[in-house]
C-alpha cells in the first residue's frame, strides 16, 4: 500500500464527490488498487481559478468498476475519513513545489504532475500535513515526535509510512475533526451566524457562532464545509429540533409547528435568506440541505 495524490476540479467531467468516490478511467486503475486502505491527498490543478491546491485528504476504502461507466473505475472513499484541510497547500511557494517527487533529475517538474492519479512519497505527503495542519498542533501529535519541516526547500527527513499512518488516526479522532470543521466553516462564513446575520466576538475574541452540520455525523453526514454552517446558540437549537430548515434557494423556512413562529421570523434576519459564503463551493449542498428538511424539520 501508498499514499497518492487524486486530481480533482470542481467543473470535472468525472462523477466525482471527493468524500464520497472519485472516477477514473482504466489507465489508472493499477495506481489507484495501490491505495486501497491508505490514505491520498486530493490537488485542484494550478490552471484552475482560485485554486486550493492540495486541498484535503481521504482514505480509500476500495476499488470497484463503475457500474453506470463502461470502461471506468470508482476508488470509493472510506466513510468517515474525508477531511477538508483548515490551510489548503499552495503547489508552490514562489520559490520551491512542495511535491518534490515531481522533480526530475535536472530539477525540473516532470510529466508525473500532470497524472490524475499517482503516488506520493510518505515525506512529500508529511511535508503536505505539516502545511495545511500548522496552526492545530495542541490536538494533533507532538511536534517533537515529528520530523522538521519549516519550508518548501527543506531535506525531507526520513519517515516510514506506518508514523505517517499513525499522525492520520490522531488527526482523524473525534476532537480533531471537530476543530478542523469548525475551523473550515467559520472561515467560509466570515465568522457570521448565517440566520441572524450577526457577527458577536467574545471578550478572548473567539467568535460566538458553532459549526453545526447539516446532515450530522450520526447520519453519515461528512465533514466538508457545504455541509456546514455557522449558526449562533440559538439558531443552532432550532435548527437541530426542526424549528427551521433551509430551502435550496437558500431561503430561510420556519416550521408551522412552532409554538411562537412570528419570533422566530423576527430573529431571521430581514433578507430572509442565509448570509452564505462567497464562493460556490462552500455554500450548502442541495442533497444535504434536502435531508435536513426531510428528516429534521418539521413542516
Amino acid at each position: 500500500m501508498s499514499f497518492c495524490v487524486f486530481i480533482h476540479r470542481q467543473d470535472s467531467i468525472y462523477d466525482d464527490s471527493p468524500a464520497v468516490r472519485y472516477q477514473f478511467p482504466q489507465q489508472y486503475l493499477g495506481r489507484a488498487m495501490t491505495c486501497v486502505g491508505d490514505w491520498i491527498i486530493y490537488y485542484e490543478p494550478r490552471k484552475v481559478l482560485e485554486t486550493r491546491g492540495y486541498f484535503s485528504v481521504a482514505r480509500v476504502q476500495e476499488v470497484i468498476p463503475d457500474p453506470a461507466a463502461g470502461g471506468m473505475f470508482l476508488a470509493l472513499i472510506e466513510p468517515g475519513s474525508y477531511l477538508d484541510f483548515p490551510n489548503p497547500v499552495p503547489f508552490s511557494d514562489g520559490r520551491q513545489i512542495v511535491e518534490l517527487g515531481l522533480l526530475n533529475a535536472e530539477g525540473r517538474i516532470s510529466g508525473r504532475a500532470q497524472s490524475a492519479v499517482r503516488p506520493i512519497s510518505s515525506e512529500d505527503f508529511n511535508r503536505i500535513l505539516d502545511l495545511a495542519f500548522a496552526e492545530l498542533d495542541p490536538l494533533l501529535p507532538r511536534s517533537d515526535a515529528l520530523p522538521s519541516q519549516t519550508g518548501f526547500a527543506d531535506e525531507p527527513a526520513p519517515f516510514v509510512f506506518e508514523q505517517s499512518r499513525e499522525r492520520l488516526t490522531a488527526m482523524t479522532t473525534r476532537i480533531a475533526r471537530d476543530r478542523v470543521f469548525r475551523r473550515i466553516v467559520l472561515q467560509a462564513y466570515d465568522e457570521r451566524c448565517a440566520v441572524s446575520g450577526l457577527k458577536l466576538i467574545n471578550g478572548g475574541g473567539r467568535a460566538e457562532v458553532a459549526a453545526a452540520h447539516i446532515r450530522p455525523v450520526e447520519a453519515n453526514g461528512p465533514d466538508v464545509v457545504n455541509n456546514g454552517i455557522a449558526l449562533s446558540g440559538t439558531a443552532h437549537w432550532m435548527f437541530d429540533r426542526g424549528l427551521i430548515s433551509i430551502a435550496d434557494d437558500l431561503s430561510i423556512l420556519v416550521s408551522r409547528q412552532a409554538n411562537d413562529p412570528t419570533s422566530i421570523e423576527n430573529f431571521v434576519n430581514r433578507t430572509g435568506r442565509i448570509f452564505s459564503p462567497g464562493r460556490n463551493r462552500d455554500r450548502p449542498h442541495p442533497q444535504f440541505l434536502q435531508w435536513h428538511r426531510e428528516n429534521c424539520f418539521k413542516q
